[in-house]
């Protein structure tokens, strides 16, 4: 399916990006969490795994909770 395919598209270049296709902030460990988080993020959307993150940011995108 499309979708399959636009959020395998998304973790392939978070896993490029934490591999170090992005050369400019190199050893930032924040920098490379995030890559990881992003990537895992987008393989859970294609199998249904859903963590409480996603949640808090439907909520937080969709009902102006804290506006």
């Amino acid at each position: 399916q499309s979708r399959h395919s636009r959020h395998l598209g998304a973790c392939a270049a978070a896993l490029s990006r934490f591999s170090g296709g992005d050369s400019g902030d190199s050893g930032d460990l924040a920098m490379a969490a995030e890559r990881l988080r992003v990537a895992r993020r987008e393989l859970g959307r294609i199998t249904g795994h859903v963590g409480a993150e996603d949640v808090l940011d439907i909520i937080f995108r969709d009902f102006c909770v804290g506006k």
